[in-house]
This record gives structure tokens, C-alpha cells and sequence, in this order.
């Protein structure tokens, strides 16, 4: 078979399609690229000093990987005007070394007041959330969630040029309704959520709608651009802040009908969801038209036994995983993680539809050698039959 590009690669597995090998991306969407820009991360997260999406592709190139662009590009949507103004406070907190934000959103409805803390080295964090009294703040924040109404185009080509100049595929990321999205906004979390869905479920049920209604008309505009290869749909903890029911109640909607609209445009699609995810995956296959599930994290993050979904599901879906980010990538040595490569591999690489990676997020002591260690194991190890999808260069698993 003809050597692939990247991006022909990655489609190609997104597709249930048998690539020339298996494509290999693992999860170094924050704390890897942006330690090595060697900057504080407050440079990149609050002041875009270092565009994220610059790092990343830059450490794609170091470590010679597939690039799985959706986590870290995105399409900047033009909004309709509203009266909505924002003050924005940036001061540096010595005694923790970091970068404290002060968020005062202004609304006709009332004032939103957030916080957020960057370390040197590590992403932001809210610590303070701008909906703490629900009746009160949550008409504000819904006035704050302006619809889209087209893109700018001159900011996106400067990322689709770097996409085209390396040959990578262009995805970004489209949300969904649900706790994992809420909890981000809510002062004190799911618990507070937890008890609204009990007291006041209208007014979840409303939220959801609104965000339907908004992320329909950003797919909608995203379509007619015609300038994505694929779609990724973003939940992290879907399961795992809620449940199966709150994920069916809220998520699941949305999940239909988008999933439906992107694969009638022919458009491929994969989600993103860490956690634990055997019940995701089973909805997913059953009753949506998504295409790929990522990341399948092990235990303990997780709940997915690799082999068992593509067993299980492997006639529907494609999946991208699941290298321990912890027991594997951080801890492990390259030894290991070759070893661990060649399980996954094996576990869900014949017939095509697999991309090698890793759980969600690797951490910022993950050692260059394991990432070049997953990396190389894919180019030596997962060579496809293109006739029958087989990968003869498997080697037998052994630990030793």
C-alpha cells in the first residue's frame, strides 16, 4: 500500500476504513506542548502570547506523530451583538506563583463575577464560578451565550494553512448539553446540579435547550464553511459527572441529531469523553451515528476493557485509545509502553478503524522517550494487510 499522509491516515481510521498503518496521536493537548514552549503556562492560557494550538503542532513535529487537531484548534465564530461587556483583572500572586484572573461580566439581568488561577506550570483553574444562586444568575449567564452568526475567516486560515503546510487533518471540538458542560459554570459543582434536577428540573431542561439551539446554528455555520475534515464532539466526564439517565435525558438529544446532520454532510466524527464510558459506548453504537469513541481510559480513570469494545462494537464503531496516561506513559519505561502499544493494537487494530493513543491528557512529567516510544510503535509494528486489514508485524505479547 502507498504511503499515506497524515491526514489521509487519520480520516481513514475515523472512517472504519484500513489505513497503510495505524495512525498513532496521543493525548498531548495541553500540558506537553506547552511545557515545551518553556514558557509560563499563564503566557499561553491568559495572555495567548504562545497560540495553544501553535505549541501543539510544533510538538507533533518533535515527536513525530499523527495530529488530532479537534482539541486544540477551533473556529472563530463572529456573534450577534448583545449588551454584554466584561472587565477583565490579571494580577500575579507571588506566594503561589501564579496568575489569579478576576472575571465581571456585566448583563441588562445582573453581574457575573468568576476567577480563575494559572500556576506556572499548569493550566488554569476556576475557582470561583459565575452562576452561585441559580435564580438569580443563571437568566444572566443565559444572556451572556450570544448566538453565532458567521466566522472570521482571515483568523481561521492562519490555522489552516499550518494544517495544510504539514498535511493534517483540520477538526475542532463541538460541545454538547450536561452536567460535564454545567459544572464548569456552578459554584460548588455537580452537588448543587444534583439537587436542581431533584427541586427544579425545568430549569435544567431549559438550559439544555438553549445549548441546542446554540450549538445546532455553530454546526450549521461550521457545515457551510466546508473547511473541516472531521468533527469531534467534546464531553469529558459525561458519564462520569452524571450518570447513563442524566446523559440520556441531556446529552443524548443533541448527540442524535448532530451526529445525523454531520454524517448526512459526509462529514466523519469521533467523541471525546473520558471517564468512565462502557455504558457511553454502548448508547453511542445503538443510537447515534457517531463514528469513532475516545479516549476508552482503563481502569481506574476509567471502565473500558479495549479488547471487549471492539469485540462488542468494533461492526460500528472505530475507537482511539487507551494508553494509561499514569500506570503507562508517566510511570512507565519505553520498554513498557512498546509493550502496552502492541497490546492495543492488538486488542482493536485489525480491520482498520483504530488510531493508538493514550487516555486523557498526559501529564507534564511525561518523559520524551514514552511519547517517542508509542510513536515508534505504531510506524514499526502497525503496518495493515490492505487485502485483509491483518497486521502482520505484530510481535507476540511479552512482558518480559
Amino acid at each position: 500500500m502507498t504511503e499515506m499522509t497524515s491526514k489521509q491516515r487519520f480520516l481513514a481510521a475515523i472512517r472504519h476504513e484500513i489505513p497503510d498503518r495505524v495512525p498513532v496521536a496521543p493525548d498531548i493537548s495541553n500540558y506537553v506542548p506547552a511545557k515545551r514552549v518553556g514558557v509560563p503556562f499563564w503566557d499561553i492560557y491568559f495572555f495567548d502570547a504562545y497560540p495553544l494550538w501553535q505549541a501543539y503542532l510544533e510538538a507533533i513535529d518533535y515527536f513525530g506523530a499523527d495530529a488530532w487537531t479537534a482539541p486544540v484548534m477551533y473556529i472563530p465564530f463572529e456573534y450577534e451583538p448583545n449588551d454584554v461587556t466584561t472587565e477583565r483583572i490579571v494580577r500575579y500572586d507571588k506566594s503561589r506563583d501564579a496568575m489569579i484572573m478576576d472575571r465581571t461580566t456585566h448583563t441588562t439581568l445582573g453581574d457575573l463575577t468568576s476567577q480563575e488561577v494559572c500556576f506556572r506550570a499548569e493550566p488554569p483553574t476556576r475557582t470561583i464560578r459565575p452562576i452561585k444562586d441559580f435564580a438569580k444568575d443563571l437568566p444572566a449567564f443565559w444572556a451572556t451565550q450570544a448566538m453565532p452568526v458567521g466566522i472570521d475567516h482571515a483568523a481561521l486560515e492562519v490555522q489552516l494553512a499550518a494544517c495544510r503546510k504539514r498535511e493534517i487533518a483540520f477538526g475542532v471540538t463541538q460541545p454538547y448539553p450536561g452536567f460535564h458542560m454545567w459544572e464548569g459554570q456552578v459554584q460548588g459543582g455537580i452537588i448543587p446540579l444534583s439537587y436542581l434536577e431533584f427541586d427544579q428540573p425545568a430549569l435544567l431542561e431549559e438550559w439544555a435547550e438553549r445549548d441546542r439551539a446554540r450549538y445546532d446554528r455553530h454546526l450549521e455555520i461550521m457545515l457551510e464553511s466546508g473547511v473541516l475534515d472531521y468533527m469531534l464532539f467534546g464531553g469529558s466526564g459525561t458519564i462520569t459527572l452524571a450518570s447513563p439517565a442524566l446523559a440520556r435525558k441531556y446529552a443524548l438529544p443533541s448527540l442524535q441529531t448532530q451526529s445525523k446532520i454531520t454524517k448526512q454532510a459526509g462529514l466523519p466524527t469521533m467523541l471525546h469523553s473520558c471517564g468512565k464510558n462502557r455504558e457511553l459506548i454502548k448508547m453511542l453504537a445503538e443510537e447515534t451515528d457517531i463514528g469513532m469513541a475516545n479516549p476508552l481510559e482503563p481502569p481506574p480513570a476509567g471502565d473500558v476493557d479495549l479488547a471487549e469494545a471492539k469485540r462488542l462494537y468494533g461492526d460500528r464503531l472505530a475507537f482511539m485509545g487507551n494508553l494509561h496516561t499514569t500506570d503507562v506513559m508517566l510511570q512507565g519505561t519505553p520498554e513498557y509502553v512498546r509493550y502496552k502499544s502492541v497490546e492495543a493494537m492488538r486488542d482493536a487494530g485489525r480491520g482498520g478503524g483504530f488510531v493508538l493513543s493514550t487516555g486523557d491528557q498526559c501529564g507534564l512529567g511525561t518523559p520524551d522517550a514514552n511519547l517517542f516510544a508509542i510513536v515508534e510503535a505504531a510506524k514499526r509494528y502497525g503496518r495493515y494487510d490492505p487485502v485483509t486489514g491483518e497486521l502482520p508485524d505484530l510481535p507476540p505479547l511479552d512482558p518480559a
